[in-house]
């Protein structure tokens, strides 16, 4: 198979230095305007990882989601965001960077480059034959992620990718590949661009689809949210009252009451 690694290639642009403000968010804008389009291309491929993530978790199983720099940075984002959400345990979805905790606010040299580091994460992890392992990478030539990939599918854990190139080496060791080809970055090679907000944007297609078959939404609501905090306490009220068709009162009782939405909504007599 051909690999053209379209991330890296030349921008369309030149000469953005010699560009007003206003031109140049324009043409940010305009870039960013296509990622919603290929993203749209790729459907059944996320799909197939979707199905594969439920069947996985009503095993028991775990999600891992493993990346470098930005791509490490997003699964991390959308793993910390699972819990608050959807009310799931901190220890279902779990983000992995090269380089540990200190590269997520910092660049740390050459840890994308380790074939060790990333089995050797997840191994601390006893990550088994239930989980699903998802490397990240736009590029999809990460040795970090490439490598730990391998190892799972050599100790026969399920592997699923997102990339922003077709073919690349990290789609051929990933069972459920999933190719967003976003083409050049406004500025050349700036993969946290386009290639990021595909990233993102499929993340968040494959945690909240996941999590609506697992029944953690009901009607559109987020009923097993954690109640964290005043603002969401205060939607957390005005969903029991709109279900239950109450007053917001007797709602923030019953939240008080039971701790949960679900609970208050399931426990609710008339």
């Amino acid at each position: 198979m051909n690999f053209i690694k379209t991330t890296e290639q030349d921008s369309n642009y030149n000469h953005l230095e010699d560009m007003s403000v206003s031109e140049i968010l324009n043409h940010i804008n305009n870039e960013d305007k296509t990622v919603p389009l290929a993203i749209e291309k790729s459907l059944p491929q996320i799909e197939a990882l979707t199905e594969q993530i439920v069947l996985n978790l009503k095993k028991n199983g775990r999600i891992f989601y493993i990346g470098a720099g930005t791509s490490g940075r997003l699964g991390i984002l959308d793993a910390s965001e699972c819990p608050p959400t959807f009310g799931v345990p901190q220890e279902l979805v779990i983000g992995l960077i090269a380089g540990g905790d200190t590269a997520i606010r910092n660049a740390v040299e050459f840890a994308e480059d380790s074939k060790e580091e990333g089995w050797l994460s997840l191994q601390k992890y006893n990550i088994s034959e239930k989980d699903i392992v998802i490397g990240i990478a736009a590029s999809g030539t990460t040795p970090y992620v490439i490598s730990a990939l391998d190892k799972c599918n050599q100790n026969n854990i399920i592997t699923g990718c997102i990339t922003c190139n077709k073919n690349s080496p990290l789609s051929l060791v990933s069972k459920f590949p999933i190719e967003i080809v976003v083409g050049p970055e406004f500025v050349t090679g700036s993969s946290r661009m386009k290639a990021g907000t595909a990233q993102k944007m499929v993340l968040n297609m494959l945690s909240t689809a996941s999590m609506i078959r697992l029944g953690k939404v009901k009607g559109n609501k987020m009923v097993d949210m954690q109640l964290s905090n005043n603002k969401l306490i205060d939607r957390g009220q005005k969903i029991i009252a709109k279900e239950l068709n109450i007053d917001l009162e007797e709602a923030l009782i019953l939240l008080n009451k039971f701790g949960s939405i679900r609970n208050a909504i399931k426990n609710h007599t008339i």
